[in-house]
């Protein structure tokens, strides 16, 4: 099994950090969560003047067996649809990418099409889609681990390249439902409170998608590990992106982590390295059912709440202009003692 070195942050520069964002031009915790942020990256990055470099939004896409239960109205073609129109500009997630100054990085997982060569794809493709976790695991412990390291290989990659802030996104039609199940297996939370409308279910819907979910639990014949639970419920492309967290993390990145899929993600990640917390910045608060909960158990706030449910990174990429202004804040605004303003609190 691949595994990680990933060590807690320092915490002996916390103080430093405290002092110089509290002695800013203005009143002790007037810039809320400008400040909050602020400090996890300061002590992510264990300097008193952070900095965002060449931010990436890796975007992993795989189909899902359990499509064919008819869990979700996105039929199958839309993944590689989707995909190929994102490698041509057009798509929610190119023009937030533009906009604020992201690389989009897509990563073909496991999408069930031959996309052809020269779009910009990077083919890293397991398998043809993954199988169907009603009757059997999603992916075996040989593809996980394949999609660990290939996740993990792709953040080292935009790392060399100068990246230390990176967020994650996906695309993969029914890959709700397997977030949904990491959701319960990692929290003990309800399943009935994990589901959600995913890509625009109604409620006979969503009631189909619970009693397929259901079964497929009490069907589960797997072990009690981590890995046994990601392997038979999960999608090649969370798998990566649970690796690439990971690899991330290591390396001392920061992690904007986007909506209900990605958190679902970052959760699995954290029951193998409770470490990998210590640089996630949770994004926005999505509109999927469930999001709210999974976020309140993980004891985290989001930094957004637009009613977002899009995915693709779009929740992760929309927030990078406040995480900017809390580097900014940090670094730009004078102290009273430099430009002898009397502290007025």
């Amino acid at each position: 099994m691949t595994t990680f070195n990933i060590a807690r942050p320092d915490k002996a520069i916390e103080h430093k950090l405290i002092d110089k964002i509290d002695n800013l031009t203005k009143p002790k915790g007037s810039l809320g969560m400008l400040e909050q942020l602020a400090l996890k990256i300061g002590i992510i990055q264990q300097t008193l003047t952070p900095s965002l470099k060449n931010p990436c939004n890796i975007l992993f896409a795989a189909d899902h067996g359990i499509i064919e239960e008819g869990v979700t109205v996105s039929p199958k073609e839309v993944t590689w649809q989707q995909l190929s129109h994102f490698s041509k500009g057009g798509a929610g997630i190119n023009f937030l990418c533009d906009q604020h100054g992201f690389k989009l990085v897509l990563v073909d997982a496991g999408v069930d099409y031959d996309i052809p060569a020269g779009h910009g794809i990077i083919d890293l493709k397991v398998r043809k889609s993954t199988r169907n976790f009603l009757y059997e695991a999603a992916m075996t412990a040989d593809e996980l681990e394949l999609c660990m390291q290939r996740g993990a290989g792709v953040v080292a990659d935009v790392h060399a390249r100068g990246c230390n802030v990176v967020s994650f996104g996906e695309m993969g039609s029914g890959n709700t439902s397997s977030s949904s199940m990491w959701m319960h297996l990692f929290t003990d939370i309800p399943l009935d409170r994990c589901i959600g409308a995913g890509a625009g279910l109604n409620g006979s819907g969503i009631s189909h998608k619970y009693d397929v979910l259901s079964r497929a639990l009490a069907n589960y014949k797997g072990g009690d590990s981590v890995q046994d639970k990601m392997a038979w419920f999960g999608g090649y492309e969370l798998a990566m992106a649970v690796g690439g967290m990971l690899k991330a993390a290591e390396l001392g990145m920061v992690i904007l982590v986007d909506g209900f899929i990605m958190t679902a993600c970052i959760l699995a990640a954290s029951r193998l390295y409770p470490e990998v917390m210590d640089y996630a910045i949770f994004c926005h608060q999505g509109d999927e059912s469930g999001h709210k909960l999974m976020l309140e158990h993980m004891g985290v706030k989001a930094v957004l709440h637009l009613d977002l449910r899009l995915g693709e990174g779009s929740g992760a990429v929309c927030a990078y202009p406040i995480i900017q202004s809390a580097v900014n804040m940090i670094n730009n605004m004078d102290s009273f003692q430099s430009v002898n303003v009397t502290k007025y609190f």
